[in-house]
C-alpha cells in the first residue's frame, strides 16, 4: 500500500494515538485529541495509516531470520526448500534469531490500536457516512483478526485481548490476560475476520485500505492453517500455570475442528471466486507458447492493473523503499553496494517443475545409462524444454536478464572424454567431497594423478584461466559463479529471478532503492485455498455445499493454474483424488507461491518440515538441500552439469517442538499467567 502521502501526518501524530486523557484529566494541546482524529474520514486516514504501518505483513521488509520491517539481505525461501540465502542461516526455529525481541510483544502494540478504534469509534458515530464509518470499524476488526493469526500461527494459544487495557483505572493483576487455548485463539481469527467482512466495503474505499474480499483472502489462509495444524499436529500440552491447552487441540475436538476450520477455508477463498471481481493474470499469455507464457508471468509482478492482485503492499523511492533488487541481482550485475545472489533457488525446488528430463525417483538426469555426464552444445539446453513458470521463478544457467546471458559455471573440465566424462565425486552422499576443490581433478590426484583436470574461481574477482582451442580465455566461474569461497555468486547455480526488476536501470541497483510491489494476496492462492480445502473435506467424507463439487473445484483450479504456468496438463478429476490429489495440489502449490513467503508456513502448517526426508535425512536430524552445478569441457565443446549436495553443506535442523515458537522468557517470568510453550 502506498503510505507516501501519510508520511508526514505519521511523525507528527504518531505519539499521540494513543490518547493521554486515558491518565490525565487535561490532555496537553500539542497532543491530537480523539475529537480530531476520529473527526472525519482524513483524521482515520492518520490512524489508519498507523496501524497499516505495523500490520504483520510478510513481504520485502520480512524475513523468518530478521522479523518484520526489516528487508535486510531478504531471504523468502530460505529453510523452505526453495533457496539457500548467504544471511538467513540454517536453524529458524523462532523468528528473530538475527534480531532481539519477537513478535509477540510487537503485535500487541496494533492489537491495542484496533481495539481502542473499535471503541471509541462509536462515539463519533454520527462525524461520518454509514459506508465510511461501517469500513473504520471493518478496519478494525481486520488489523485485529490479522494479529491474532500472526499470533496462532507462531504461538499456538494466545491472550485474547479484545478490549483497551486501562491502567491505572484497573489494577495491574486484573489487567493479567493469560493464554487462550489454541482452538479459541482460531475461533477469535475467524470471528474477527467475519466480521471484518461484515462491515468493509466491497471495494477499498482508499488505496492500500482493506476490503470486503482482501479480508475473505486472508481468512481463507488462516482456516486453512488452522484446519492443517488440527489435523496434522500431534504435539499439544497444558500450560503450568493456568493449565489451559495452549499449544495443540484436545484429541476429541481435533477431527470436527480440523473439518469446520476447511470448510470455512474453503467458503472464504469460493465467495472470492464467486465474485467475479479478480482472474489470473493472463494479458500476454498464449497456447502453446512459452515465450509468451513466460513474459506473462514476469509481468504479473510488475502490472499494477493486474485483476489477479487482491491485496498489495506498494512502494515509492525516496519515500517508502526496500532493497530485493540489490541483495538479489546475480553477481554480473552487481549494484554500487556490492550485494547480489543473496537468495540462490535450491535443485530441490527446480525439481518439482516439469519439462527437463528426470530420474525414475524425480531428481534431474545429468548422467547417461552408462553413468557418464550427458554432455550439451548449450547451457541453455538442459531447460530448453522447462515449464515456463521456473524460468519466471528463477534465472537458470545462460538465461537472459537485463539483456545479458547470465554467466552461470562452476568450473571448466579440460580431461579426456574419449570414453564419457565420468563423475567428479565419488561420494555424493554428506560424507563424499563438499567442494569441488576437493576432487581429484581439481587435485591432480587418483587417476588424474599429476594433471589438473578442473578449473575453478576463488571469487568473483580471483579466477583460473583456461585458454581455448581458438585462443578466447574463460575463467572458471563466469561472471555470476558460484565460486569457491565467495558468498555473492549462485551458489546452488540458479539465482532467483521473481521479483527482480527487469527495468530498474544498474545505477538504481542500490539498498533501500527498489519499488516494486509486493503481492500479499493474488487470485491464484485464492484458487490453491479452494483446492486444498476441497480436497481436505473430500478426504474427511464431508459433502459440498449444493451446487458444489469439491473435487471438480480442486480439478478446475489446479488445471487453470498449471494452463497458465505451462505446465503439463492435468487430464481429469481423478488425478486429484485421495491422498495422491492432496500432495500433487501442494506440490502445486510450493511451485506457484515459491518466494511469496507462504511456502515456509505451508510446510509446517502440514506438520512435514521435521519429517520429510530431504536428500537422505530429515529436518530432524539436519538435512541438506542441493545445487546443480554447470561445467564446460574443453575437449568437446560442451557443458555437462553436475547435480549434489550445497557445497557450503548448510544443514537445516527442525525439531517437532519447534513447530512453536517460544514465548519470550522476559514476559514469561514476570507474569503470573503467561505459561511458555509446554515442555520447553
Amino acid at each position: 500500500m502506498k503510505f507516501k502521502h501519510f508520511i508526514f501526518a505519521i511523525l507528527a501524530f504518531t505519539g499521540a494515538l494513543v490518547s493521554c486523557k486515558d491518565y490525565l484529566n487535561i490532555p496537553p494541546m500539542n497532543v491530537v485529541q480523539d475529537k480530531d482524529l476520529y473527526s472525519d474520514a482524513a483524521g482515520m486516514t492518520v490512524y489508519l495509516s498507523r496501524m497499516y504501518s505495523q500490520m504483520p505483513f510478510e513481504d520485502f521488509k520480512y524475513s523468518p531470520a530478521r522479523q518484520f520491517f526489516d528487508d535486510w539481505l531478504v531471504t523468502p525461501g530460505c529453510n523452505d526448500g526453495a533457496s539457500l540465502g548467504r544471511d538467513a542461516g540454517t536453524t529458524m526455529t523462532s523468528e528473530g534469531w538475527a534480531r532481539n525481541g519477537a513478535y509477540w510483544g510487537r503485535a500487541f502494540n496494533l492489537l491495542r490500536d484496533a481495539n481502542r478504534l473499535l471503541e471509541t469509534l462509536p462515539d463519533y458515530k454520527a462525524n461520518f457516512t454509514i459506508a465510511d464509518y461501517n469500513h473504520f470499524i471493518g478496519e478494525g476488526y481486520f488489523a485485529r483478526a490479522m494479529v491474532f493469526y500472526a499470533l496462532a500461527k507462531r504461538y499456538g494459544g494466545a491472550p485474547l485481548v479484545t478490549s483497551v487495557l486501562k491502567y491505572p483505572d484497573k489494577p495491574a493483576a486484573e489487567l493479567e490476560i493469560p493464554r487462550s487455548t489454541e482452538e479459541e485463539t482460531w475461533n477469535q481469527v475467524s470471528a474477527d475476520f467475519d466480521l471484518a467482512i461484515a462491515n468493509l466495503s466491497a471495494t477499498s474505499p482508499k488505496r492500500g485500505y482493506a476490503n470486503k474480499y482482501v479480508a475473505y483472502g486472508f481468512k481463507s489462509e488462516a482456516m486453512l492453517f488452522a484446519g492443517s495444524v488440527a489435523k496434522y499436529n500431534k504435539i499439544t500440552g497444558l500450560g503450568q500455570k493456568t493449565n489451559v491447552r495452549v499449544i495443540g487441540f484436545d484429541p476429541s475436538t481435533a477431527a470436527a475442528a480440523s473439518k469446520k476450520y476447511f470448510k470455512a477455508a474453503y467458503d472464504a477463498a469460493r465467495e472470492v471466486m464467486k465474485s467475479g471481481t479478480y482472474s489470473l493474470y493472463k494479458k500476454k499469455w498464449a497456447a502453446n507458447d512459452k515465450s509468451a507464457q513466460y513474459q506473462n508471468m514476469v509481468d504479473m509482478f510488475f502490472d499494477a492493473s493486474s485483476p489477479e492482485n487482491i491485496y498489495i503492499k506498494e512502494y515509492k523511492y525516496p519515500d517508502l523503499a526496500h532493497g530485493y533488487d540489490s541483495y538479489n541481482i546475480p553477481r554480473q550485475l552487481m549494484g554500487g553496494n556490492g550485494y547480489s545472489a543473496g537468495n540462490c533457488p535450491t535443485l530441490d525446488f527446480v525439481e518439482l517443475f516439469d519439462g527437463f528430463a528426470k530420474n525414475a525417483d524425480g531428481t534431474i538426469k545429468v548422467f547417461d545409462n552408462n553413468g557418464k555426464y550427458l554432455l550439451f552444445d548449450n547451457v541453455t539446453d538442459i531447460f530448453a524444454n522447462a515449464e515456463p513458470r521456473l524460468r519466471a521463478n528463477v534465472i537458470l544457467p545462460g538465461d537472459v536478464f537485463k539483456g545479458e546471458s547470465i554467466e552461470i559455471r562452476r568450473g571448466i573440465f579440460t580431461g579426456s572424454a574419449a570414453n564419457g566424462i565420468a563423475p567428479l565425486r565419488n561420494d555424493y552422499t554428506v560424507s563424499g567431497p563438499s567442494n569441488y576443490n576437493q576432487v581429484d581433478a581439481y587435485k591432480a590426484a587418483g587417476s588424474f594423478a599429476g594433471q589438473k583436470s578442473l578449473f575453478l574461481s576463488a571469487t568473483g574477482t580471483s579466477h583460473e584461466v583456461v585458454t581455448l582451442s581458438n585462443g578466447t580465455l574463460m575463467n572458471g566461474g563466469g561472471k555470476s559463479g558460484p565460486f569457491t569461497s565467495d558468498g555473492t555468486g549462485a551458489m546452488t547455480g540458479f539465482v532467483v529471478r521473481k521479483w527482480l526488476n527487469p527495468s530498474m536501470p544498474q545505477s538504481m541497483v542500490l539498498e533501500a532503492h527498489s519499488e516494486q510491489a509486493f503481492i500479499l494476496m493474488r487470485y491464484a492462492e485464492i484458487l490453491l485455498n479452494a483446492a486444498e480445502a476441497a480436497a481436505e473435506l473430500v478426504l474427511a467424507g464431508e459433502s459440498a455445499p449444493a451446487g458444489d463439487n469439491y473435487q471438480q473445484i480442486a480439478f478446475n483450479a489446479i488445471k487453470d493454474i498449471r494452463e497458465r504456468a505451462g505446465a503439463d496438463p492435468l487430464v481429469s478429476s481423478a488425478d486429484l483424488a485421495d491422498v495422491a490429489g492432496l500432495k500433487t495440489i501442494r506440490k502445486e502449490r510450493t511451485k506457484e507461491l515459491g518466494f511469496e513467503n507462504k511456502t515456509l508456513w505451508d510446510i509446517r502448517r502440514w506438520r512435514t518440515q521435521h519429517s520429510d526426508l530431504l536428500n537422505g535425512l530429515t529436518q530432524s536430524d539436519g538435512a541438506y538441500y542441493k545445487g546443480l552445478y554447470p561445467f564446460y569441457s574443453t575437449t568437446t565443446g560442451k557443458y555437462f552439469f553436475d547435480a549434489g549436495l550445497d557445497e557450503g553443506r548448510r544443514r537445516f535442523r527442525l525439531l517437532e517442538q519447534e513447530y512453536y515458537f517460544m514465548i519470550p522468557g522476559d514476559q514469561v517470568s514476570k507474569s503470573p499467567v503467561i505459561d511458555q510453550q509446554p515442555g520447553r
